[in-house]
């Protein structure tokens, strides 16, 4: 009797259900993509919050860019049936591809999201870095990945499915704001990506929204616009995630002058290297896919004890939740205001006045819920096409395509 025969490894069952708490039940529609899912890249994502700090203002907002990735394919899977109902060719390949482009369409997304590429990694966006992973696991799986990349990069002759990967009524678009109000309890963001999808048609290779659909893209907006004043741009959410640039920034500098940092093996790749778009490397690659969230709350809950006292103290500030007091307003805050803030504090806290830009900043933030340069097109019942801006009998659907800038100023309270 072979005594090994138990040891030996099983072949795994790669038609896996996931359970979504929106969803319900979604199917890993084939052993590529189950494969893709279990490699260590995509693992990261369930490390890598998919709101950053918006925990700090809704306790809910805990869920990660795994979730979102997930769901996203499962949308998308829905759109192919959909669009195949209404005798639109899509190929096994080319569903193959949309699913496997949306399930990385985040892959690239840095520690906390956006704070990393403001502060630790300068010249080279979340979607370049997404493009860098996607052909490397391109590589791995021997060119499986090519389509997916094409549709990913825009690239694809056929519009309509570069389309459903990023447009401004997109998979990605569909997913994250019903996902981010069910976990933020924010009602407003709640919009129907079920009618949305069963709605959709293809109309001269363009993606398009059939006219019995048209108060559904309104709603979209609308919810879009909400979602952003009221959670993603909230300005607790606003000023935490500044502060923790600021911390990484400070991170940086203290790195720069020789100075011994607590940190992971791959923070402090990024702390004591200056990484640019020039010098990503497949090195580089590799130690920021070990990087997520926890080794950057990790970091700063050590920070707070080093004596450096801009780092330790901004460190605090965060991981206590004192947060730094913020003002935003429509109209751009006078410098001499931001200036007297600045002395103020600087003897208060006994800063210079370089030090002092750690604590009392200001920026503009922008909100645009529609952009007319990539319209959403309403197919009418004569089978013509019309920007939803124009086919829309609301006037505030005009109005959101007129971009609404807000300025805010961060200071000690």
């Amino acid at each position: 009797m072979d005594k090994t025969k138990h040891l030996k490894k099983k072949t795994p069952n790669k038609l896996k259900i996931l359970n979504d708490p929106i969803y319900g039940f979604i199917q890993i529609p084939n052993s590529l993509i189950f494969d893709i899912i279990e490699h260590p890249y995509f693992q990261r994502l369930r490390r890598i919050a998919q709101m950053g700090f918006s925990n700090l203002v809704y306790p809910g907002a805990n869920h990660t860019r795994f979730h979102h990735a997930i769901g996203c394919m499962h949308l998308m899977q829905k759109a192919v049936r959909v669009l195949r109902f209404k005798q639109i060719e899509i190929s096994e390949e080319e569903e193959n591809g949309l699913c496997i482009a949306i399930l990385l369409h985040d892959i690239g997304h840095g520690a906390f999201s956006h704070a990393l590429e403001h502060s630790i990694v300068s010249g080279i966006s979340h979607e370049e870095i997404s493009l860098k992973f996607m052909k490397k696991l391109n590589k791995e799986f021997d060119g499986e990945l090519s389509l997916a990349i094409e549709i990913f990069e825009g690239k694809y002759p056929r519009k309509f499915l570069c389309q459903l990967i990023s447009s401004q009524l997109d998979i990605d678009r569909l997913d994250y704001l019903r996902r981010d109000s069910f976990y933020t309890g924010v009602t407003e963001g709640n919009i129907s990506s079920d009618r949305l999808i069963v709605m959709m048609n293809v109309k001269n290779e363009e993606l398009v929204i059939e006219q019995k659909g048209i108060y559904s893209v309104e709603k979209f907006l609308i919810a879009r616009r909400l979602m952003y004043w009221q959670v993603y741009l909230h300005k607790t959410g606003l000023v935490a995630e500044n502060m923790l640039v600021n911390v990484l920034k400070r991170a940086k500098e203290l790195a720069e002058k020789g100075e011994e940092l607590f940190g992971s093996s791959a923070l402090k790749y990024f702390l004591y290297k200056q990484i640019n778009q020039q010098n990503f490397t497949n090195e580089t690659l590799e130690m920021f896919s070990k990087l997520d969230d926890y080794d950057v709350l990790s970091a700063i809950k050590e920070w707070t004890n080093h004596q450096d006292k801009i780092l330790s103290v901004l460190s605090k500030m965060i991981v206590d939740r004192k947060l730094l007091r913020i003002e935003l307003q429509i109209d751009a805050f006078d410098e001499e205001k931001i200036n007297k803030k600045r002395t103020k504090f600087s003897k208060k806290l006994g800063l210079s006045e370089d030090e002092i830009n750690y604590f009392v900043f200001s920026q503009e933030i922008i909100n645009q819920a529609y952009n007319t340069e990539k319209p959403i097109y309403i197919l009418n019942k004569k089978g013509k096409l019309k920007d939803i801006a124009k086919a829309s009998d609301q006037l505030n659907i005009l109005a959101l395509t007129k971009p609404v800038v807000k300025h805010f100023i961060c200071y000690p309270k």
